[in-house]
C-alpha cells in the first residue's frame, strides 16, 4: 500500500514464467487484447530482454497491422489500431534528459484513446501516472523470461485481472 496525496493506492503483482519466444508473443497478444485507451504500460529490462518484442505482440493484440519498430533512435512512434485506439511507443534509452518529450508523454498518457508503452522510463518517472502496469522482464535463459507484473492502481489492476484469466 502506498499513500499519495491523501489517496490510498494498493499495489498488486504477479509472476509469469515465459518459456519460449512464442509464449512471449502469446502473452503480448493477450495484453494487447486487454488494454483500453488510457492504459499505460512501463517495460523494464536490460537491452535484449524482450521489451520491443512484447510491444510488437501487444500491438498485434490491439489489431495493429503496421510493422512495429523499436523507437530507440526516433524516441517515439504512434500506431493506429483498427478501432479508435492508438498505441504510443516511447523509448528513452539514449536520453539523459527527456526535455520536450516529457510534455509529449504527458499528453499521450492523458489521452483516453491512447495506450502508452514506455521503455527505459527512468528519466520520465514524473510524467508517468502511478496507476500503470509495470512489466519487468528478466531473461532466465536464451529464450525463457520471468515477468514481474505490478499494477499501481485500479486501471492497471483491471488489466492484471484480465490477463490472469
Amino acid at each position: 500500500m502506498d499513500v499519495n496525496s491523501g489517496a490510498i493506492w494498493y499495489t498488486f503483482d504477479m509472476q509469469v514464467a515465459i518459456p519460449t519466444q512464442e509464449a512471449m508473443h502469446q502473452f503480448g497478444v493477450l495484453l494487447g487484447q486487454a488494454v483500453h485507451g488510457g492504459d499505460v504500460v512501463e517495460l523494464v529490462g536490460d537491452v535484449g530482454a524482450g521489451k520491443t518484442t512484447l510491444t510488437k505482440s501487444l500491438a498485434k493484440g490491439m489489431g495493429i497491422t503496421d510493422d512495429v519498430q523499436s523507437p530507440t533512435f526516433t524516441l517515439s512512434r504512434i500506431y493506429e489500431s483498427g478501432d479508435t485506439r492508438r498505441l504510443a511507443h516511447y523509448d528513452f534509452y539514449r536520453l539523459q534528459d527527456a526535455g520536450i518529450l516529457s510534455a509529449e508523454l504527458r499528453e499521450s498518457v492523458e489521452d483516453p484513446s491512447v495506450v502508452t508503452v514506455v521503455e527505459w522510463a527512468d528519466i520520465v518517472q514524473g510524467a508517468l501516472p502511478r496507476d500503470r502496469l509495470t512489466v519487468t522482464i528478466r531473461p532466465t535463459s536464451e529464450e525463457s523470461r520471468q515477468l514481474q507484473i505490478e499494477s499501481g492502481g485500479p486501471l492497471s489492476q483491471r488489466l492484471l485481472e484480465e490477463i490472469e484469466r
